[in-house]
C-alpha cells in the first residue's frame, strides 16, 4: 500500500467522521425496516423526476468523495475510496435507468431469499459504517518523536537569545 501522508490520514479521518456514522445509521434501519419499505419504494418510482433527483444528489457526493479522496494507503481509505465510486455508479444507474432499479428493489422485497441476502448486505454495510466511525472519531496515535522532524528552539524562532 502507498505511503500514507499528514494530510492524507487527516482528511481519511474526516471522511471517515461523516461517512461512517451515516453508514452505519441509515443502512442498520433499512436492514430493520426492509420487508416494510414497499410503500416507500413504490412512492419514490411513483413520480419519474424523483428518481432522477435522488440520483443525481448520490452522483454529486459520488463525485466529492472521488475528487476529495483518492488514498488508498490504508483499510479505512481504501473502503472511504470505493464507496465514493460506488454512490457515484448508484446515482449514474438511477438516473439512467431507473425502471432497473425498481424492478430489483421489488424483487428484493417480495422475495424471501433475496431479502434475506439485501439484509446481510446491509448488515455488512452497517459493521463497515461503526468500523469507519471508530477510525474516524477516536484519538490519532500521537506522532513517534525520532519520525518528527527537529524542532527549532523557540528563542531561534523568535529570535531570541541563543545563550544558555
Amino acid at each position: 500500500m502507498p505511503v500514507a501522508t499528514p494530510e492524507s490520514l487527516q482528511r481519511t479521518r474526516a471522511f471517515a467522521r461523516v461517512i461512517g456514522p451515516f453508514v452505519a445509521l441509515a443502512t442498520m434501519i433499512v436492514a430493520v425496516r426492509l420487508p416494510n419499505l414497499t410503500g416507500l419504494l413504490n412512492d419514490l418510482f411513483a413520480n419519474a423526476v424523483l428518481p432522477w433527483i435522488l440520483g443525481a444528489m448520490m452522483l454529486v457526493c459520488g463525485l466529492v468523495i472521488i475528487a476529495f479522496h483518492q488514498y488508498w494507503s490504508s483499510v479505512a481509505a481504501v473502503l472511504i475510496s470505493l464507496f465514493g465510486w460506488f454512490v457515484a455508479l448508484r446515482g449514474l444507474a438511477l438516473m439512467a435507468f431507473p425502471s432497473a432499479i425498481q424492478a430489483g428493489a421489488d424483487a428484493t422485497t417480495t422475495s424471501s431469499g433475496l431479502l434475506i441476502a439485501a439484509r446481510a448486505f446491509f448488515g455488512i454495510l452497517t459493521v463497515m459504517g461503526l468500523w469507519l466511525a471508530f477510525v474516524g472519531w477516536r484519538r490519532p496515535k500521537p506522532v513517534d518523536e525520532l519520525s518528527a522532524p527537529a524542532r527549532e528552539s523557540v528563542s531561534l524562532r523568535h529570535g531570541g537569545n541563543t545563550r544558555s
